[in-house]
């Protein structure tokens, strides 16, 4: 971990450790519906990544590989040995480096809208103008406001959401936006990974399709189910947490039975 990254997170309950890491933008808050339920029955760790929530970029440029042991920082902190982790989006960029990097500190892996592929050009130039009007402009009304119906769909959700992120002046998304934009491809690596995993995406995501989410279906040797939640947007675990904490409850369960 740069030591000059203080990573900001959140314990609730005991049990078996469920890691949950959050998607672009967001923060631990993402998952507020999942910690709710599973902090019953489980340890649940929400970490807010570097440049996101509490947690600083820190001083040097970094990768999701860096984002990972920073991950394994925070679970030797807390005396966690190994913990399935719950990834959304680029949280699961994370969570699949972590299986690579340090497989036996990751004992499931819970997928939600994510992908093993880089950024496609065509994103990377959107997002690059995105991340360079944020910083320049401010996180205005008229940016986080259309950006949050995208990645969210409810626009109750959305408004929310917009609000936090309104909040955030001063602070820049390009140290971040670099980490997602330049990240390498990992799909030729995907069968390495030998723990169990569930993939979770909406029906209606425009930020990762099914098409670009494909290789993980394809190539996981311990894929145990692949779930499109009908309506959902880019944050299915938020609009429609019923279907998902359900999801994750049966897969937590087989692998307790398994």
């Amino acid at each position: 971990m740069d030591s000059s990254t203080n990573v900001n997170y959140v314990v609730e309950g005991q049990g078996p450790a469920l890691v949950m890491l959050h998607g672009f933008f967001m923060s631990t808050a993402l998952f507020d519906n999942q910690a709710a339920l599973f902090s019953k029955t489980h340890t649940v760790i929400r970490i807010d990544s570097r440049g996101h929530g509490d947690t600083p970029h820190g001083a040097t440029p970094y990768s999701f590989w860096d984002q990972a042991d920073d991950v394994i920082a925070v679970m030797d902190a807390e005396g966690v040995d190994a913990a399935t982790i719950v990834g959304h989006s680029q949280g699961g960029f994370i969570g699949l480096r972590m299986a690579l990097a340090h497989p036996d500190r990751v004992s499931g892996l819970i997928l939600i809208a994510s992908e093993a592929g880089p950024s496609p050009e065509l994103e990377q130039q959107s997002y690059r103008e995105l991340f360079a009007t944020w910083d320049s402009q401010g996180p205005t009304p008229e940016l986080t406001g259309p950006l949050a119906e995208q990645i969210i769909g409810d626009p109750q959700v959305a408004a929310s959401w917009s609000a936090v992120w309104q909040q955030r002046h001063g602070i820049p998304v390009a140290p971040a936006g670099d980490c997602l934009l330049n990240r390498d491809d990992i799909t030729s690596r995907l069968g390495e990974i030998t723990c169990p995993a569930l993939l979770v995406r909406g029906s209606g995501d425009q930020a990762i399709s099914a098409e670009r989410a494909q290789s993980l279906i394809d190539q996981l040797p311990a894929l145990t189910a692949a779930v499109t939640v009908p309506g959902a947007a880019h944050t299915p675990h938020v609009t429609h947490p019923h279907v998902v904490n359900t999801a994750i409850s049966a897969f937590l369960d087989s692998c307790s039975n398994g």
